[in-house]
């Protein structure tokens, strides 16, 4: 019996040939949409989960209080004598280790130099994370300040292969380290990636300011693990009035927060978590399913508007004997074989399209063929897909009577299974425009992002890293790089104009409350020129100027921080700023210097010459290419040891805003390919729809009717369709997107225009879809449709 179900299922794949590929293009393009999407679901899902104590890994974090003891806002780095005190006063903190943000360091072994992405670490940090040693001991390798730890990819650059341990590197042209250990290279879904590490101490002995204990200044971030039997929530609350205990000044509160969720969870309000990247991956979750529903939807339809040309063989095979069981095993295998086949395609359209996938997002995802998880995956896929698919044309065409089955025609007009076809449709378009009106919001979001105002002028703006030779004859670059025309400001900073990296709390001034100490302040250090160099707005005052030796105790405010102050008269106002007074000396307009969906918090911009950017205003009448040429050459004549690394910061904005551009191309890509497996569908029924009534229409056409007409009266029921899916889809539309944006501090308004556009694009695209059909049955030759009649 499965024998012969499995030739006559065969036998009608190909006899219908048509229906047959649109199926299993449909099914293929849906499943491998929904393997890529899961793929890259489980990805974010695994982020941090890759090591053995991940479950017991914490980050410290920092409520910010405000004047009524609510919480302002929660940051992520936190005081660099804040472990010390966390290790000494609870028993319950194992390991503890802090961690500077990842910089290009270079990296040379005498004939090799090169930039790694690296992190100053404490010696726990290994006790925390169980990376793979390829050479090394895990107790030992940060133990001597002068140690190194490379990954595997690393050690090839530097020396072309791994056994390199207890070789020697010059790092930053400044001290010489030893290889302590070689790992292998880490995944890209770790929040804490590099390629090289080095000890807490080395970066103390390099620089002054790590050394100065400092309750004020969060720039660091601090790692624990606990006791595995610890209640976080109990310990939690034991942290209640920790920093206040050490820094009466500072209204803040520290919690711990698993590391495993910060990186789907890490978007906080009042002091809790209120989604993050979680939103986008069960966005991407759902997506996956819709996709393949819709393939699914397409397979019902199809199978049920085949119906007519099976039913006598329905009706034979039950006038034999045949059971409704028997039928139905017929249906699904015919299902389950379509399935089988397109998942075949898939996998092989998986291969060739990850690469791509991977480029476009810029992660790398693979698909382990060893891996049983990901065959468990796809079996389930078949399973799942093959029964729903098949379940619902197996059931309604075995239901079929023997007299209605024998009959010439079957009357689908008082049927149900045309009613549920139009739902079926209707649900599959109302996908699709769903899809279509958040890519237009997601757009519109990105849109008004990159064109809410700075707060300066970034085109034009460079920078490079303040490094080597730089620190010595900074001065000198700047006389050599304003004289050659191809710069007009030069200037020096503790951090980029992009992103924020460092804030102050416990600032002092006249008239203040004691809830204002709490307030958290944005910071950068600089010398001179940073106004002019940056083209920041100066709303009033000046740029620290050398004519004014009181400028090196001096500071510039945002007007978010004046306002914030209260400070009627902020020009000459003194500030207690890190235990000394200070003058102010500008007010300058608002920045986006962290996250650009967030309003700009309240910024101080102190003189010190503590720097680690060095930034570069282009000269506008000179070529780019001229410019970066002629600075790339004097930098090199200058720091001949460290290759130049020039960044636009037009580029490094870009970068903050890579969450959603890649929520943006996800939902253009797999939209577009939604709303094909839809038109396929729509094509398939269209084009049986208009041969059945092809009769109808040669006597339409031969009683005067004209070819418009006929194209009309062949539309009609879809277009009904898709105005029934628009009318459901877009109120469906506006809540969905209406609540992505509430994530957003700075946001654009959903207009009723985006909504028109949907509207009218479903439409256009349904009406071409069908067109050509309509088009052929309406020329079709009358006298060749009915000889036969």
């Amino acid at each position: 019996m499965f024998q012969l179900n499995l030739k006559i299922a065969l036998r009608n794949l190909f006899r219908n040939k048509v229906y047959a590929i649109i199926n299993i293009g449909g099914l293929a393009i849906g499943l491998t949409s929904c393997l890529l999407l899961l793929l890259y679901a489980g990805y974010e899902w695994g982020y941090d989960k890759q090591f053995k104590n991940s479950p017991h890994i914490y980050q410290a974090m920092i409520n910010l209080n405000g004047q009524n003891g609510e919480v302002m806002r929660t940051i992520d780095q936190s005081q660099n004598v804040m472990l010390g005190a966390l290790k000494q006063e609870f028993p319950e903190v194992i390991y503890g280790a802090r961690v500077t943000d990842v910089y290009k360091r270079l990296v040379a072994n005498g004939e090799e130099s090169l930039k790694l992405s690296s992190r100053y670490v404490d010696a726990d940090f290994l006790q925390l994370f169980n990376y793979d040693f390829i050479s090394g001991n895990p107790s030992k390798a940060l133990t001597d300040p002068n140690s190194i730890i490379l990954t595997q990819t690393a050690a090839k650059r530097i020396f072309g292969k791994t056994d390199v341990l207890n070789q020697k590197v010059r790092f930053e042209n400044q001290v010489d380290l030893k290889v302590t250990a070689v790992i292998k290279d880490l995944p890209t879904n770790v929040t804490y990636g590099f390629e090289s590490l080095t000890t807490w101490t080395l970066y103390e002995n390099l620089n002054q300011w790590p050394k100065k204990p400092n309750w004020g200044s969060h720039d660091y971030y601090t790692l624990l693990k606990l006791n595995e039997k610890t209640d976080v929530a109990a310990f939690n609350s034991k942290l209640k009035g920790f920093i206040s205990r050490h820094f009466s000044a500072a209204k803040e509160d520290v919690f711990l927060y698993p590391l495993t969720k910060l990186h789907l969870h890490g978007t906080f309000l009042n002091g809790k978590s209120i989604g993050g990247n979680i939103a986008q991956v069960q966005l991407f979750v759902g997506l996956s399913i819709g996709i393949l529903l819709i393939a699914c939807i397409n397979f019902m339809n199809l199978a049920t508007a085949s119906t007519q040309g099976r039913a006598k063989e329905i009706g034979v095979k039950k006038t034999m004997g045949a059971s409704r069981t028997n039928l139905i095993f017929q249906f699904m295998l015919e299902s389950f074989i379509l399935t089988l086949i397109s998942i075949l395609l898939s996998i092989m359209m998986l291969e060739f399209s990850l690469p791509m996938f991977n480029r476009l997002l810029g992660i790398e995802i693979v698909f382990d063929y060893l891996n049983p998880i990901n065959w468990l995956l796809i079996f389930c896929v078949l399973i799942i897909t093959g029964f729903i698919s098949g379940s619902y044309p197996s059931f309604y065409l075995s239901g079929f009577n023997v007299i209605q089955a024998l009959k010439k025609t079957l009357n689908f007009k008082t049927g149900y299974g045309l009613t549920f076809r139009q739902v079926l449709v209707v649900v599959q378009f109302s996908f699709s425009i769903v899809l279509i009106a958040a890519t237009i919001t997601i757009y519109k979001q990105i849109q008004f992002i990159k064109n809410t105002p700075l707060g300066y002028r970034s085109t034009g703006l460079i920078e490079i890293p303040h490094e080597g030779m730089l620190y010595e004859k900074f001065d000198l670059l700047k006389t050599r790089l304003l004289s050659s025309g191809a710069v007009v400001g030069v200037t020096q900073s503790s951090g980029s104009i992009s992103n924020k990296n460092s804030s102050i709390s416990g600032l002092g001034w006249d008239g203040m409350a004691e809830s204002d100490k709490m307030i958290d302040f944005d910071q950068i250090y600089t010398t001179y020129d940073f106004i002019k160099t940056t083209n920041i707005k100066l709303l009033n005052g000046r740029d620290f100027n050398r004519k004014f030796a009181s400028d090196t105790a001096a500071l510039l405010l945002s007007k978010k921080a004046a306002e914030v102050m209260h400070l009627k008269n902020p020009i000459g106002a003194r500030v207690l700023y890190q235990g000394a007074k200070r003058n102010v000396v500008g007010v300058f307009e608002n920045i986006v210097w962290g996250d650009p969906s967030k309003v700009a918090g309240p910024m101080v911009i102190a003189y010190a010459d503590i720097s680690d950017v060095i930034t570069m205003r282009l000269n506008p009448v000179k070529s780019l290419s001229e410019s970066i040429g002629v600075i790339d050459k004097l930098v090199k004549e200058i720091n001949p040891n460290f290759p130049v690394e020039i960044k636009f910061i037009d580029g490094l904005n870009e970068i903050k805003l890579k969450n959603e551009r890649i929520l943006g191309t996800l939902a253009n890509l797999f939209g577009c390919l939604a709303i094909f497996v839809s038109c396929l569908g729509l094509f398939g029924l269209s084009s049986f729809s208009t041969s059945q009534r092809i009769k109808e229409v040669s006597i339409r056409k031969i009683l005067g009717a004209s070819i418009l007409e006929l194209m009309t009266l062949l539309s009609l029921n879809f277009i009904k369709l898709i105005f029934i899916a628009i009318v459901i889809s877009l109120p469906i539309a506006y809540y969905i997107m209406n609540d992505w944006l509430q994530h957003f501090e700075l946001r654009a308004s959903l207009s009723l225009w985006m909504f028109v556009l949907t509207a009218t694009l479903t439409l256009l695209i349904s009406i071409l879809t069908i067109t050509w059909q309509t088009y052929r049955a309406a020329k079709t030759n009358a006298v060749e449709a009915l000889k036969y009649e």
